[in-house]
């Protein structure tokens, strides 16, 4: 009695943590980017979660990746530009200080810079859309493309090469 109870236990438990069917297979949906935003069958997905979309296409996440990396130190320069031409402006107007100093030309130099490295990322963005809705099409290829990433956590540091 004892082992059939028992076999019956491990019966449910395995049960209750299995996913729901091996056979099905999730087929993935092609992406759309429109106005900034990126919507699989007409539902817009945050940005976030589409670096987990775009995982299983290697090339598609190097763009993603590089099109927010352009995002960042786009909106870094254009915020700094913005931030020292203000306070150059602000101290000029309130004190007899003159007015306009070298602050507000490396403002304005980093605003410049920053309009065509903003203006990359969405083409950076769209490359990856259809990088990733072509490589849905080709589902065998003969290319081999991998992926090298350095990384670092609590238990140490490491190399990270995918296939």
């Amino acid at each position: 009695m004892k082992k059939i109870l028992l076999a019956l236990t491990l019966l449910l438990g395995l049960t209750a943590f299995s996913q729901s069917n091996p056979f099905e297979k999730d087929t993935p949906k092609p992406v759309t980017f429109e106005k900034g935003r990126f919507y699989i069958d007409g539902t817009q997905i945050p940005s976030f979660q589409m670096k987990k979309v775009f995982a299983a296409n290697l090339h598609s996440i190097k763009l993603y990746k590089e099109a927010k990396s352009k995002e960042s130190i786009g909106g870094l320069l254009l915020g700094l530009g913005i931030t020292l031409s203000v306070v150059d402006f602000a101290v000029g107007v309130f004190s007899d200080a003159k007015y306009p100093t070298a602050l507000t030309y490396a403002g304005v130099g980093a605003v410049a810079v920053s309009i065509p490295i903003l203006c990359g990322r969405k083409k950076k963005m769209e490359e990856a859309v259809k990088s990733y809705n072509d490589g849905l099409k080709n589902t065998t290829s003969s290319e081999i493309d991998f992926d090298m990433n350095a990384l670092a956590n609590q238990n140490g540091i490491g190399i990270q090469i995918k296939f």
